[in-house]
């Protein structure tokens, strides 16, 4: 009974990629840059990590070396244009894009925003690049006043819509972002459109759980598609089912934070099912990375840490478990914007060869060649398969 299990965890970083300065990120390294500012915190321990070989890979001079590792591992170097979440995570399944995602820095442009307006019947506010917490502690004072969600976006490639549940409903607002995806499509297709629901008084406003990511199809099969094709399961932990607009998907299950989506990835890795299991952790991002919160971000990776026992215990003889991440998001730098990173590769289980060190991956996408090879998928994917190098 064979099944892939992909772990990402979501904008874990480990050192700025060579074309970063592209993309104004010289010098990022989410991962190192938690690491050296809390080595001396008695409570951050990557210890579990660093058991799976985390500290072998290379550039990763800042996390101790176990003398054997119990899995193989790698650094991943993306090859898509951008450094966005959509864009990563198609990768990891099989799909490199030659073109990034558009971005407004100024804004949406006007006709964009007066047919946004047209198909929800009420005007809007907002509309510039911003912080999700700023945007809705300067905005939402109006937004419960006139009933007007706020939009806005990011360096990435986003259309967010904040709104108070008790002004815009969930339901309104969702149908509203799925509106906003119809309309964002040709030149102006961009990644997600994000529902930002919040709850709270002015000046003590906060999100809530109930973010929903609206994202373009993929453009090509992936291999979640090919998988389900094959008669396989697929399970999404997370956003991963947005993230793919449902492409490929045959059981999903949304969480509300990152130990949620452990508890959810145990629970099925308990279950008897052949195939893919794909988990986003999003906690490291959208919570401490672009809120440049370094000790949040290091308490949920050493929280994360512990429990990955748990996963390991909860797998079968014939798993193969792949922990990754889709980008960076250097919590230490000014930008509080995702950063263009290589990102970790770590691969374990009972028929994995431990201690091999697979290099420097030219693309994500070597994830989704691998996955296709275990699973016997003829799959027409990018990507270039390891699994001969670590299968015994």
């Amino acid at each position: 009974m064979k099944r892939a299990i992909i772990i990402v965890l979501d904008s874990v970083g480990i050192g700025a990629q060579p074309d970063a300065g592209l993309y104004g990120d010289e010098g990022s390294n989410t991962l190192g840059h938690i690491c050296r500012e809390l080595k001396d915190e008695p409570w951050f321990s990557l210890a579990n990590l660093e058991r799976l070989g985390l500290g072998h890979i290379d550039g990763v001079d800042y996390l101790d070396r176990s003398q054997e590792p119990a899995g193989s591992f790698a650094r991943m170097m993306e090859l898509s244009k951008g450094k966005d979440t959509t864009t990563g995570h198609w990768e990891i399944a099989g799909i490199i894009l030659d073109k990034p995602f558009p971005v407004y820095p100024h804004g949406f442009p006007k006709e964009i925003i007066e047919a946004f307006e047209e198909a929800i019947g009420r005007k809007t506010l907002g509309n510039y690049p911003a912080s999700g917490t700023q945007i809705i502690a300067d905005l939402g004072e109006e937004h419960m006043k006139t009933g007007f969600p706020i939009v806005y976006t990011s360096a990435d490639s986003v259309f967010q819509l904040a709104a108070h549940e008790e002004v815009i409903p969930l339901e309104t607002l969702y149908e509203m972002c799925e509106k906003a995806r119809r309309i964002l499509t040709g030149d102006h297709a961009v990644g997600r459109v994000i529902a930002r629901p919040f709850v709270g008084s002015p000046g003590n406003f906060r999100r809530t759980e109930n973010r929903r990511d609206f994202s373009l199809s993929p453009i090509r099969k992936t291999v979640l598609d090919y998988a389900a094709e094959k008669g396989y399961q697929v399970r999404a932990v997370g956003k991963i089912e947005d993230i793919f607009n449902h492409r490929g998907i045959t059981h999903s299950v949304h969480t509300g934070n990152n130990m949620d989506g452990v508890d959810q990835t145990v629970a099925w890795l308990g279950d008897d099912f052949e195939g893919i299991l794909f988990v986003n952790l999003v906690d490291f991002d959208m919570l401490y990375g672009h809120r440049n919160n370094v000790e949040g971000y290091g308490r949920a990776l050493a929280e994360l840490d512990k429990r990955f026992p748990e996963v390991l215990g909860a797998m079968k003889d014939e798993d193969i478990l792949f922990i990754t991440a889709d980008h960076g998001c250097d919590p230490s730098t000014e930008s509080t914007d995702h950063s263009r990173e290589y990102t970790p590769l770590i691969v374990y289980g009972k028929r994995i060869r431990p201690g091999i060190n697979l290099g420097t991956r030219r693309g994500f996408s070597d994830i989704a060649a691998t996955v296709a090879d275990y699973l016997g998928l003829e799959a027409d994917i990018a990507g270039e398969s390891f699994l001969r190098r670590i299968l015994i």
